[in-house]
């Protein structure tokens, strides 16, 4: 890959309070423009890695890098670094807490001494990105959840941040909020904006995201999505089934119906669009 690593943790470990080592010796890398997937099994490590790409924890070992440079922990330092990286977590009443939609959106960039322009600004930006402009005034209690969902993630764009990392962000969204959810992190990424989405789902990694990371007992594995999540023994150490849409594409391959160069099908409607034109198979006489 040519893209720049933006943020990185080069030898990174960290344990909890009397427990043992969640991550030890990893090194993992956020390239710009890159949409990567993070995956992995229940306890394998995503909340940790997401928490110290964003400083809201300090590796005991190992280094926190924003393009090349090390990470002071200092007021600083962290302020620089939630310029360039912001974290939305799953539960969106877990960051949400002022009461309407636009008092919540800017109290990032009101902590960073902006003149009122420059917040009202960058709140109408990111209540307009995520298409929630005509909730400014609506009180947070009242939101849905997948108003709510929209709000802590604008709170995060407000901040303008290169890097934006969110947890399971289509968790408990009905089908239309996923597709509207994906639609509005598509422009996101169309704007500059480089996206790290943790998710359970190999079919919407597949489907979305240029890279995949599997986080395994023995480290991290990143790579193309494709490639790396039609890796079936990383799969398995990752607690992770075959997607949907490769284990499509392996049979279209030994139909002849999609070539070995082609890639495969990642929704349903590219498998329709692969396979019109194509007759079924006959299907055998009885004798």
């Amino acid at each position: 890959m040519s893209e720049p690593v933006l943020v990185a943790l080069r030898g990174a470990s960290y344990a909890y309070e009397d427990g043992p080592a969640v991550l030890s010796g990893l090194d993992f890398e956020v390239r710009a423009g890159r949409a990567l997937a993070l995956l992995g099994r229940n306890g394998s490590g995503k909340t940790t890695l997401m928490r110290l790409l964003s400083g809201g924890l300090r590796p005991h070992s190992g280094q926190l890098t924003v393009e090349d440079r090390p990470v002071r922990y200092d007021r600083r330092g962290l302020t620089l670094l939630r310029t360039t990286v912001q974290l939305v977590v799953q539960d969106p009443d877990d960051q949400l807490f002022a009461a309407s939609v636009f008092q919540d959106v800017s109290f990032g960039p009101l902590n960073l001494g902006l003149p009122d322009t420059e917040v009202r600004a960058r709140v109408d930006e990111a209540l307009t990105a995520l298409d929630i402009s005509a909730l400014a005034e609506r009180p947070t209690h009242l939101l849905s959840y997948g108003q709510r969902k929209r709000t802590a993630i604008a709170g995060a764009v407000a901040m303008r941040p290169r890097v934006l990392i969110l947890d399971e962000p289509t968790a408990g969204l009905d089908p239309d909020g996923q597709e509207r959810l994906i639609a509005t992190l598509d422009g996101l990424r169309a704007s500059g904006t480089t996206v790290v989405m943790a998710t359970h789902d190999v079919d919407l990694a597949l489907r979305w995201a240029d890279d995949a990371a599997l986080l395994t007992p023995s480290g991290a594995v990143t790579g193309p999505a494709e490639a790396t999540l039609a890796r079936t023994d990383l799969l398995e150490q990752a607690g992770l089934r075959l997607p949907w849409g490769i284990a499509v594409a392996g049979l279209l391959r030994a139909q002849g119906l999609l070539t070995s160069p082609a890639p495969g099908p990642r929704t349903a409607e590219e498998l329709a669009a692969t396979t019109s034109g194509h007759s079924a198979p006959p299907v055998p006489a009885d004798n």
